[in-house]
């Protein structure tokens, strides 16, 4: 590693400092000389080239920073392209949220119907990204927190030959909590993982290769937000916090309905701080209101993958990685989200217990509905669409998913050309 070229694609989101921060603190272990800051809103990438340039000379770290629209300029002979790109932005994230909730049904960014449109917007773009990423690096890889991350995956593992790691922060969330709730270092804790981007399952819990005892496992549970702790103690297993829109629909549908504002509106408006925070010419660290934009520690996995990938280190991530028989009751070409060994070979899923039976039904059931979506959004076909929203558990009624469907793609018809040929 004689000095790393990162690309950051989608470089205007809030996030970007996370990555540059990450870069400066490993510069001894992972050592980069040129970050590529490219966007397509001219106005946010001005204000975080500017920011990311005071930001790096005050952890005094010794990188070119560079910025552009143009993305072949930004990929061409880079190591690693970040992709964290939000097709329409967050005023597309608010229709997302509130179309499904006025008709009863959970309305969130990357779960269920909201999660589907999505990944239609998405999947487009992120694809010409990978074919670019093909044809003029080659041997990059790209780091994706585009979401939803588990289908940006799956769409570009099935149609193109770019290497890509599928990331999430909420995999780290098992190890986060046993290590508070039985005082070890995270770093001494690991588990079975099963399951998909956002619909995952911690279990056989090792402290330092130890099973935790049954009364360990209690304690952890406690430390588990959104959903309820009973509950996890009768799964025995460790949910993904967005398992409380499965296991607590009629509940979360309930005061989402009642809350004065989505949570893309309230993004809207803390990114509004935010941004002002960056765009203050005077401003060198991270605003505080940045604190309470949710979704940080990302930079956490991002690094510790390309860490793994540009040297010998061997490393051990939850990674969004094709199955390959890792889970025999899905499919081998089906992205999941696994433990996985990460180094210079690549990434590659460790073999994991028994699966816990109570969790079979739902994975497979989101997965069903997820490898219909990918294929609804390169085709363009209402009809592959509307059965993604029957197979999926929280849409699931015909009358519903009907009218549903065509109210989402009229409200987001300038992003979804291939359902208006």
């Amino acid at each position: 590693m004689n000095g790393l070229t990162i690309c950051i694609i989608g470089a205007g989101s809030s996030y970007t400092p996370e990555l540059i921060e990450g870069f400066a603190l490993m510069r001894e272990t992972l050592p980069v000389r040129e970050i590529r800051l490219m966007d397509i809103d001219t106005h946010r990438l001005e204000i975080m080239e500017g920011f990311c340039r005071r930001f790096a000379a005050h952890m005094n770290f010794p990188v070119t920073i560079t910025a552009t629209t143009d993305r072949r300029r930004a990929i061409e002979g880079a190591d690693f392209i970040n992709t964290q790109i939000r097709v329409g932005g967050n005023a597309a994230r608010v229709k997302d949220e509130k179309i499904p909730l006025s008709y009863g049904l959970i309305g969130q960014e990357t779960t269920g119907a909201g999660g589907m449109m999505k990944a239609l917007r998405s999947i487009p773009v992120m694809l010409d990204i990978a074919r670019d990423v093909e044809r003029y690096s080659p041997g990059a890889w790209m780091i994706n927190y585009t979401n939803p991350t588990g289908l940006m995956t799956e769409a570009i593992t099935r149609h193109t030959k770019a290497k890509i790691a599928g990331l999430c922060s909420g995999g780290l969330f098992p190890q986060q909590w046993t290590a508070k709730a039985l005082g070890v270092p995270k770093e001494s804790v690991r588990y079975d993982y099963v399951g998909l981007n956002h619909m995952n399952f911690a279990y056989n819990v090792t402290v330092d290769g130890r099973p935790i005892t049954d009364a360990e496992f209690d304690l952890i549970a406690d430390r588990v937000w959104s959903v309820d702790h009973d509950l996890i103690r009768q799964l025995r297993v460790l949910p993904s916090p967005y398992l409380q829109y499965f296991f607590h629909t009629t509940q979360r549908v309930k005061e989402m309905r009642a809350a004065p504002r989505t949570r893309g509106e309230e993004v809207q408006l803390l990114e509004k701080e935010v941004f002002a925070g960056y765009q203050d010419p005077e401003g060198h660290t991270k605003p505080e209101a940045l604190k309470k934009r949710g979704g940080g520690g990302y930079s956490e996995v991002a690094l510790s993958i390309m860490k793994s990938v540009a040297s010998r280190a061997d490393s051990w991530a939850v990674v969004n990685v094709p199955n390959q028989g890792t889970v025999r009751f899905l499919p081998d070409d089906a992205v999941i989200e696994a433990a996985c060994l990460v180094n210079s070979s690549g990434i590659k899923p460790v073999a994991i217990g028994e699966v816990p039976r109570a969790v079979w039904g739902l994975v497979s059931a989101v997965k069903n509905y997820e490898q219909l979506a990918v294929d609804a959004a390169m085709t363009g076909d209402r009809r592959t669409a509307l059965l993604a929203l029957l197979a999926h558990p929280l849409v699931r009624e015909y009358e519903l998913a009907l009218p549903l469907l065509n109210d989402l793609l009229e409200a987001n018809r300038e992003y979804l050309p291939q359902f208006f040929r």
